[in-house]
């Protein structure tokens, strides 16, 4: 059901960089008042009662799979949005890399038609760049898209962008926000080679993070940063995994100051070497999730600010095709549903505030991207908004996966808060593991 108006009432409100208790009316999608008390405008307002839970703005993941196109066994806008909504994700952007890839404005506006009739969440796609596309890159209108996507590590089709000179003219000739995933692909492809010699395509996959190592992180990332510092581009570099790659990233202005940018994912906060042993493929991704000592530099990067924004890389297989020999399996998880479990479960460690993980899943992306009036509770902002119990635990197994493909690195993990109501748009659209048929996202704008 649309909600023409919402009240929520003594919520403790989590926004820029304060926790207030209060009230929040929403009319017609958009957020009307903030303060400490608020009476019902009339008996059609729809009123919840939030004593003793936190109200967050909606979350903007930077950087999801939903495989719509081509790749539909393993995931769909609806499914993989509807699990974003579980998970407080009332925003994503997704990534080019379907089938057909997202590399002219025709297959780019394919896919934003598609999620107008089917996303639960508000939404924008990344152009790919490749090595012979520069032409419609050009024609990218950036008040209406993310940013531009370019592998600069392992890809499908032609989406590695490998040839330097056509790297420097994009970086030269375009004013979108370019977002490189980087790992230097002749190391990894040595590397590779060198273990297929000695294991065939068994490759125990705790060498994963040897193959995919930190020197190919660190080549590819400091050359990519090396050429937006020579251009003058705009920067962001996806899924850092090591802490040698935090000495190229500064904390010392403020983000909308920064022309170069980085993120870091859960999986790699989360999870380190010593989980391949349990986890195995599952928690196979690129980059590798490496060892205790990069997780744990990671996170430090996170609170001191080298590291701008958390995102999840969502990026969902088969559980078939993921139990498979390590030159076999693909790289990549689901994790839209427990991103924010995961991170107050930092906070219950006394591992981060509340604040800063508004800060860096909800206003950082908005800030870093020029989303237009989201990441935030502020009146005339859109009215995305997630309410959490701190104290609720509960434990994630099938029955509560709600990814297209079934499984979850989390399984079997107890979470002790819980996302009981998403809100996008001033509509309810998750409560309590249940789900309203609620199409009312909306396509992301820029302020570019």
């Amino acid at each position: 059901m649309i909600m023409e108006s919402v009240l929520i009432k003594n919520a403790n409100i989590v926004n820029e960089g304060k926790i207030m208790n209060g009230d929040v009316y929403i009319e017609q999608g958009i957020f009307k008042e903030i303060a400490p008390q608020i009476s019902a405008k009339s008996p059609d307002v729809h009123v919840f009662d939030a004593e003793g839970k936190y109200l967050l703005p909606g979350i903007i993941d930077d950087q999801v799979h939903f495989r719509e196109p081509g790749l539909t066994h393993k995931a769909n806008i609806e499914t993989e949005s509807r699990a974003a909504v579980a998970g407080g994700i009332t925003s994503f952007i997704e990534m080019p890399n379907t089938v057909p890839q997202t590399t002219t404005i025709e297959k780019l506006e394919e896919k934003f038609d598609i999620a107008a009739k089917t996303s639960y969440a508000n939404y924008s796609f990344m152009f790919g760049g490749t090595n012979d596309n520069l032409e419609e890159i050009l024609k990218v209108d950036p008040k209406k898209v993310a940013a531009l996507k370019l592998f600069l590590g392992s890809s499908t089709g032609n989406m590695l962008v490998d040839n330097p000179e056509v790297l420097e003219k994009i970086f030269s000739s375009t004013d979108l926000l370019i977002a490189v995933h980087c790992e230097d692909e002749e190391t990894i492809r040595e590397a590779t080679e060198k273990h297929k010699a000695q294991y065939g395509d068994d490759i125990p996959i705790e060498l994963h993070p040897v193959i995919r190592s930190e020197k190919a992180c660190y080549l590819s990332s400091s050359k990519a940063i090396e050429l937006a510092k020579k251009t003058g581009a705009r920067l962001h570099v996806f899924h850092l995994s090591t802490a040698k790659e935090l000495e190229l990233f500064t904390n010392k202005i403020p983000l909308s100051k920064k022309k170069i940018t980085a993120e870091v994912c859960i999986h790699h906060l989360w999870f380190s070497d010593e989980d391949y042993k349990e986890k195995g493929t599952f928690i196979k991704w690129n980059p590798a999730v490496k060892s205790a000592k990069d997780r744990d530099a990671l996170f430090e990067g996170l609170l001191n600010d080298k590291l701008d924004v958390i995102a999840t890389d969502h990026a969902p297989h088969t559980r078939e095709e993921k139990d498979n020999v390590y030159t076999k399996a693909p790289s990549g998880g689901p994790l839209v549903q427990h991103a924010l479990p995961a991170m107050l479960e930092f906070f219950h460690r006394d591992k981060i505030s509340l604040e800063k993980i508004v800060e860096k899943m909800c206003h950082n992306p908005a800030i870093l991207f020029q989303v237009e009036k989201r990441g935030y509770i502020k009146e005339g902002y859109f009215a995305d908004a997630v309410l959490v119990d701190i104290n609720a635990p509960w434990t994630v197994n099938k029955d509560n996966i709600a990814y297209k493909c079934g499984w979850s690195p989390f399984e079997g993990t107890t979470f002790r808060s819980r996302i009981t109501h998403t809100f996008v748009n001033g509509s309810l659209v998750y409560k309590n593991f249940k789900f309203y048929d609620v199409r009312n996202a909306q396509r992301l704008t820029f302020e570019r």
